[in-house]
């Protein structure tokens, strides 16, 4: 990829909000189990940042997905997983199809003010028995006049306790499990929704909550595109999702081994430092190298997407990648911090516990190698012969 200006003053601009705006209360919210999200979105949403892709005459920047994918990775900075999986969520998980397919009329009343910071969103695709195999969801809206009635629930919702609005996946039928299925955008404060807490090992910033529909109405103009088409909507927004959560991991893994340079170098044992010890710099070097690699591999998925063309095996690829690479690297720099490597307020024992999501979210690693396998030889530019 070739970035330029305008990319690395994107990549200052969202740096410098998080020095500012959020590493500072971490230690609070990471407690509280819970940010201030209408608050922080809407200091996003002031600077532009919330609709960097989505048409200009929604908001938006216009730009390409490049610039997704810079502020996610300058979103690395954070001292946590939970606040920036969040925006996440409203960027590049529970918008594209919005912004996509939505009719005019929905993305004026719901795109607009997400764009702005004004409303939070959430995605309702998951359910108890239905997560990385989406096909399995079983929440129902039947057709009643110029409504749907939904009925059914959703699990390891993020944002879903705030959120003005859900990008819900419901069956709107009874055929194939693959055609059945319908996005449809639900306003959170509709009579008949529920929500539990739910506390989680990591993330905790973030909050998450299982979500009940008991006779919940919503109009049909809420549909996104057409009916039946919803699990190949979903199947487009796990693209994006899947590169943001990359790209997301890239400044995030670097800052764990820099941390961890600056502690084994001042840490003495034996008469020299933890550094000095041939078994820890040379591990530390390989980290960064596979920190390096995971870089170059999404930023080629990333160029491919934005040209235009299928980043499926790539995106997925990326994915399988970062979450592995997330949970090596903060196992390995926790090893070298020792007894306050294990310590709860330790970034690196956070790190430990919020980076685990990222081999199970948007489709588990079993997921992304059974996507791979069935893909192979389908490279952007692989010749037969």
């Amino acid at each position: 990829m070739q970035f330029t200006a305008e990319h690395k003053a994107l990549d200052e601009t969202v740096t410098r909000f998080i020095e500012r705006e959020v590493n500072p209360h971490v230690p609070a919210w990471e407690k509280a189990e819970e940010f201030p999200s209408h608050e922080v979105f809407k200091k996003l949403g002031d600077l532009g940042l919330l609709g960097l892709k989505y048409p200009e005459e929604f908001g938006g920047a216009g730009l390409d997905f490049s610039y997704s994918m810079v502020m996610a990775e300058a979103l690395g900075s954070c001292a946590c997983g939970g606040v920036p999986m969040a925006i996440g969520v409203q960027t590049d998980m529970a918008t594209p199809a919005l912004a996509r397919f939505g009719s005019d009329e929905l993305r004026r009343e719901y795109l607009v003010p997400t764009i702005a910071g004004d409303y939070v969103a959430c995605l309702g695709v998951s359910e108890p028995g239905a997560g990385s195999d989406v096909a399995a969801a079983k929440t129902h809206a039947r057709t009643e006049g110029g409504d749907y009635v939904i009925n059914g629930s959703k699990m390891w919702i993020t944002n879903a306790l705030k959120a003005d609005w859900c990008c819900l996946l419901v069956n709107t039928g009874d055929g194939p499990p693959h055609r059945n299925k319908s996005l449809v955008v639900l306003p959170m404060d509709a009579a008949g929704i529920s929500k539990q807490k739910i506390h989680k090992m990591g993330m905790h910033s973030s909050d998450t909550a299982q979500l009940f529909f008991d006779n919940v109405r919503v109009p049909r103009r809420n549909l996104i595109g057409q009916e039946g088409m919803g699990f190949t909507y979903q199947m487009l927004q796990f693209q994006e999702e899947r590169l943001w959560g990359a790209a997301a991991n890239l400044r995030a893994l670097d800052r764990l081994i820099d941390l961890t340079i600056h502690y084994t170098r001042e840490r003495k044992a034996f008469g020299h430092s933890i550094l000095d010890n041939q078994v820890v710099h040379f591990r530390l070097a390989e980290l960064r190298t596979e920190v390096e690699a995971l870089r170059a591999l999404t930023y080629r998925a990333v160029e491919i997407y934005v040209q235009g063309q299928d980043a499926t095996k790539l995106a997925s690829m990326a994915k399988l990648k970062a979450g592995r690479l997330a949970r090596e690297v903060a196992d390995s720099c926790l090893q070298y911090w020792g007894g306050m490597g294990f310590t709860a307020d330790n970034p690196i024992s956070q790190a430990y516990r919020d980076g685990r999501l990222n081999s199970i979210g948007a489709g588990a690693d079993e997921i992304m190698l059974s996507i791979i396998c069935k893909l192979e030889d389908t490279l952007p530019g692989r010749k037969h012969s």
